[in-house]
């Protein structure tokens, strides 16, 4: 069965709706506060959805191109936010560890005390040994493949 471009668009716009709807339950349900690199995610989600309604009214491939990069956007976040989570490279100094190592009990206090309270280098939870950033990124590049898809059936 080959799917038409406008369901194609639809399917990843949804796709992007279920990985928010996914995300929000988690917090509100689950009292899981996401932290900033998980905030970061959530944008080219937002996007992704605006663009695939965007999609049904008017310039279906402006749009399915824009959904394209959205989600090759929130991929490369979620690889990002693996690497820190697994201690590959270090994450913004805002919501990750950067050590005691050279400080003093002063600067100390006031790293402790400036310490936010969801930090991006923990993994809250984590299913098959992937965290959610990890099932983010692989996610996202299956509805970027159906933005790419789309994007092929629209010429």
């Amino acid at each position: 069965m080959r799917l038409s471009q406008r369901q194609l668009i639809l399917l990843a716009a949804c796709g992007s709706a279920a990985l928010m709807l996914g995300a929000l339950a988690f917090q509100h349900i689950g009292g899981m506060a996401p932290c900033k690199l998980c905030l970061w995610q959530r944008w080219p989600h937002v996007i992704a959805i605006a663009l695939g309604a965007a999609a049904l009214l008017a310039l279906p491939r402006l749009m399915a191109l824009g959904g394209l990069l959205a989600a090759l956007s929130t991929a490369a976040l979620g690889g990002y936010h693996t690497g820190v989570e697994r201690g590959w490279w270090e994450g913004p100094s805002e919501c990750s560890s950067s050590g005691a190592a050279g400080l003093s009990s002063d600067e100390l206090f006031n790293q402790i005390m400036a310490a936010p309270l969801v930090r991006c280098d923990e993994v809250p939870w984590e299913m098959l040994g992937l965290s959610m950033a990890s099932w983010n990124m692989l996610l996202s590049l299956g509805l970027a493949a159906l933005w790419l898809m789309a994007l092929r059936a629209l010429r």
